[in-house]
């Protein structure tokens, strides 16, 4: 019963450590795709941790009945067409873009607020990332169980101290009179949800198989999702009651803090640089669990490319983390808004088709 618990809340650490990034820990996340609802961006966010549980519920029934180790092996089987291959390769370029970006954003942070150079920042990030990665998923789990209650720790006593020094101005009427930029939310919502889903995917379904319990599995990512709702509600009302003042900002969080001193800033930078250090492992570790698994059919092998095929073959776990991050790390040179401004749409929008395979496929699974 006690390991049982214990499981449930290392996997729901693993589940908010993977969607928690930096733009969540920023607050530029849910500015983007809640706040400017005004009051109904909580029923969105509502919304969202909702999606997660019901959407993981098929994805960690069909991950451990068909015994699957990576995101490619699961869009392999809900949709073994071009459109899953299509979604497959968009998958794999975002994960490696995603790992360049953090790159990129790590020696950026600490260059821009500390003064460190950010080839030093780069340095750290892919150190630190290697030390971890080499443990495998032992490593995944150790470093989220100690990042993401260091979160839960310091939000919590941001959005506690807003709370007691801004009593006065958290009015439910003036939240529901506030001007909205925009309309439909639910939108807004179901594409922020998918988005994460898809990402999430590659280091939770590795995650499945390590326990082998859905009862597990299903538990911690719903707990996850809970705490995530709590967390997000708290950073949103507090943006919200610094509308509009929070859109001029790259780190709204940052902006809040400021009231309250610059220890409070310098613990939020060093939270928000462990998450993009966290979303740094996820990345890399789902790319690395499927070239370890990946495999090829007679249909698909091409003699031209059989030294090609036979390299990749031949990867194991530790190698492909190496060769991930050589990949990565001339991709984070390009820049990070450029980077941001290519894969992210694009992204969004296949993580519904590939929603919605997973659920077309579990239940023709179901009733056959």
């Amino acid at each position: 019963m006690i390991k049982r618990f214990l499981d449930v809340l290392q996997v729901a650490a693993v589940f908010i450590g993977t969607i928690v990034g930096a733009g969540l820990a920023s607050g530029k996340e849910i500015s983007n795709f809640f706040t400017y609802y005004g009051y109904k961006s909580f029923l969105g966010i509502a919304l969202c941790g909702l999606l997660y549980i019901l959407v993981y519920f098929f994805i960690i029934k069909i991950t451990i009945k068909f015994n699957l180790k990576s995101y490619k092996q699961l869009i392999d089987l809900v949709s073994p067409d071009a459109v899953g291959q299509f979604i497959s390769l968009v998958t794999s370029l975002f994960l490696i873009g995603g790992a360049a970006i953090i790159m990129a954003g790590s020696g950026a942070i600490l260059n821009q607020y500390f003064g460190i150079s950010k080839w030093i920042g780069i340095s750290l990030m892919i150190l630190f990332t290697i030390i971890v990665l080499l443990k495998d998923t032992n490593g995944l789990i150790e470093i989220n169980s100690f990042i993401v209650p260091s979160l839960i720790i310091v939000l919590s006593t941001i959005f506690l101290l807003y709370i007691k020094f801004n009593s006065a101005n958290i009015n439910l009427m003036y939240l529901k009179g506030m001007e909205t930029s925009k309309a439909f939310w639910p939108v807004s919502t179901i594409l922020y949800a998918a988005f994460n889903i898809l990402s999430s995917s590659g280091v939770l379904i590795p995650l499945a198989m390590k326990f082998n319990d859905k009862k597990t599995m299903f538990w911690g990512i719903a707990v996850g999702a809970i705490v995530l709702s709590f967390l997000c509600i708290a950073i949103n009302l507090m943006l919200l009651l610094n509308v509009p003042n929070i859109y001029h900002y790259e780190i709204p969080l940052l902006f809040i803090c400021k009231r309250f001193g610059r220890s409070f800033q310098f613990i939020l930078l060093c939270i928000i640089w462990l998450e993009m250090f966290s979303t740094e492992i996820s990345d890399i570790y789902s790319l690395g669990k499927t070239l370890e698994n990946i495999s090829f059919s007679r249909h698909s092998y091409n003699k031209q490319l059989k030294y090609v095929h036979n390299f990749i073959a031949s990867l194991n776990y530790k190698k492909s983390i190496f060769i991930i991050i050589l990949i990565a790390l001339p991709i984070s040179q390009i820049g990070f808004s450029k980077l941001i401004k290519l894969l992210y749409p694009s992204f969004g929008v296949i993580s519904i088709f590939f929603i919605a395979k997973c659920i077309i496929f579990y239940f023709k699974k179901h009733n056959s």
